[in-house]
């Protein structure tokens, strides 16, 4: 029990949670002492009361993320304009934020092409998110309008396995490549519509708490960062159980 108490005011203290309100000055100073003695002959309760508090915080974080997607269910998984890869009826999908100048992007689009082969039933919901840039804005209105020609999954792979910067000159031999209509698709580039379609992803990412890219989300839960695909499988097999 002492310990327990221990543990809880070190937390209070830590978190500076309306300390000063709840106690008086003296009440305040005796309990500051008991703390320092007890720290001095067991600093483990510091550690501890950390770990508590991050694991509270943790907790809370993902709680907030599913009560943000239940709230955004419909522009998460239901926007029709949004390019899907993988199979459009899967049993189980998957969202992707990403931006076609991130890294770690390049390594999930790496990953994640295999798995859609061997596993024929998932459906990935593309959401172009650019957040690294201008040119990074310019590749992301590229795909949306590669995708009015039916192309997105197409320039995506193209685009993803650049060794080099997704530059005007890039985009538009990589777009002449897999046989896209250039002209087209500059035109298409500058429609509003497409800009406000990437102002709606970024603007649903923020509602999501999503701090960078690639962020997924699988079932009610959103992972940030490129997932070992083993991961990804486990938490697919997870989704289509809870679906049963």
């Amino acid at each position: 029990m002492r310990r327990a108490f221990l543990l809880a005011a070190a937390g209070t203290l830590l978190t500076g949670r309306a300390i000063a309100q709840s106690f008086t000055d003296a009440q305040r100073a005796e309990i500051v002492g008991i703390l320092r003695d007890a720290l001095r002959r067991d600093p483990t309760i510091l550690r501890e009361a950390f770990g508590a508090l991050q694991a509270a915080e943790e907790r809370d974080r993902e709680d907030a993320q599913r009560d943000a997607i239940a709230a955004h269910r419909q522009e998460i998984f239901g926007v029709a304009a949004d390019p899907v890869r993988g199979n459009p009826r899967g049993n189980v999908t998957i969202v992707e934020f990403f931006d076609v100048r991130c890294p770690y992007c390049k390594r999930l689009h790496a990953e994640m092409g295999p798995l859609l082969r061997r596993d024929r039933d998932i459906r990935v919901v593309m959401k172009d998110l650019p957040i690294l840039g201008p040119q990074s804005v310019v590749a992301a209105r590229a795909l949306l309008a590669a995708h009015r020609q039916g192309k997105y999954a197409e320039l995506y792979d193209a685009l993803m396995s650049l060794r080099g910067e997704p530059t005007d000159a890039a985009i538009r031999s990589e777009a002449e490549r897999v046989g896209l209509d250039y002209a087209r698709l500059r035109r298409e580039m500058d429609d509003p519509a497409i800009q406000q379609r990437l102002d709606a992803n970024i603007a649903l990412a923020r509602a999501l708490r999503i701090e960078g890219t690639p962020a997924l989300i699988i079932g009610d839960t959103l992972v940030p960062g490129a997932l070992p695909v083993a991961q990804i499988e486990q938490m697919v097999a997870a989704a289509r159980q809870r679906r049963r």
